[in-house]
């Protein structure tokens, strides 16, 4: 017993030091760190609930990839992104996959294309790591393929076109290459989909006819202060103009997305943390989402994941019916 309790200790004083990416060498050590470190709590029966696109099976929450990548909405905090760097070591990283998984959480989002997070998730799987992935993925519009294929290549269970560019190729009119991407992405036999920060991106997108297996589209009340002040100043044009929320017009989407006969994965359902989980998520599910992607630091994960149970298990006010 006096040689474990040291071993723990000696594993925690390393972890938070940022020297422990050498010394643990198993998932079950990772776990144990997140014990130690209080991120969280006993493994919990039954998990969150899933659903299925295609023949991928997906928790109904799934960890967002800015977090992990460094990036994140900072609204005027210039050292937002340092700070994510700094916090998320190799080790942190697969804590946090680690902690997700043992509190049901089966499925994230990265970009393939971060090659550091493909190196972790790597060595996260030869560990015994079972957490599957969406690839979010920004190819060249003149040659989508070679994007395409690393995120097959890299083991991704299905790919979707990155939201800015899903904006942006709708703006320009080439909402052709959007279905090429699509088509490109269902002949290696993946799920496909469409990000998009703008109602008008899912809109055209559907009356092209493309056959997307998955939208995300951004979805998030305008209940919470900082999106009401920006609305008192009426300095912001749109989206872009500012760094705190990503969906506009709530109503407007949740009356096209009872339309849609696709699933839908929700994102930036938190509004950059404005929101609490418990409201996000009960929002996003009774408005329409099959999924809700969340950006999650490891000691969020359980109470997100306690969060999403208690929500889907309780009686929801939803008119659109589940489509995964």
């Amino acid at each position: 017993m006096k040689h474990e309790t040291g071993r723990r200790s000696f594993l925690k004083q390393s972890f938070a030091a940022t020297l422990a990416a050498p010394l643990i060498t198993s998932l079950e050590e990772y776990a144990l760190v997140a014990r130690e470190s209080g991120a969280t709590t006993a493994p919990v029966n039954g998990g969150v609930p899933c659903g299925t696109i295609g023949k991928v099976r997906m928790s109904r929450i799934i960890c967002g990839g800015n977090l992990v990548s460094g990036y994140a909405h900072s609204r005027d905090l210039i050292y937002l992104s340092k700070l994510l760097k700094s916090y998320f070591t190799e080790a942190k990283i697969m804590e946090t996959w680690a902690v997700c998984e043992q509190h049901g959480v089966n499925t994230m989002i990265f970009n393939p294309s971060d090659r550091r997070a493909v190196e972790i998730y790597k060595k996260y799987c030869a560990q015994g790591g079972k957490i599957q992935y969406l690839a979010q993925v920004a190819p060249k519009k003149e040659d989508m393929l070679p994007t395409i294929r690393e995120a097959v290549d890299n083991g991704a269970s299905g790919i979707l076109l990155v939201g800015n560019y899903g904006d942006s190729w709708t703006r320009d009119g080439s909402v052709d290459r959007i279905g090429e991407f699509i088509a490109m992405v269902k002949a290696e036999r993946l799920i496909s989909g469409v990000a998009g920060h703008e109602l008008r991106t899912i809109m055209t997108v559907e009356k092209a006819g493309i056959q997307a297996d998955f939208y995300m589209k951004t979805l998030h009340s305008a209940d919470y202060w900082s999106k009401q002040r920006e609305d008192q100043k009426k300095e912001v044009i749109d989206n872009y103009g500012i760094d705190n929320y990503w969906c506009q017009e709530p109503g407007n989407v949740v009356e096209f997305m009872q339309q849609v006969k696709r699933p839908w994965l929700a994102y930036k359902v938190l509004a950059a943390g404005a929101i609490h989980p418990r409201e996000g998520f009960k929002y996003a599910f009774e408005n329409g989402a099959d999924f809700c992607v969340v950006g999650m630091f490891d000691f969020q994960v359980a109470e997100d994941a306690a969060i999403a149970r208690e929500v889907l298990g309780g009686s929801l006010n939803r008119k659109r019916a589940w489509l995964s």
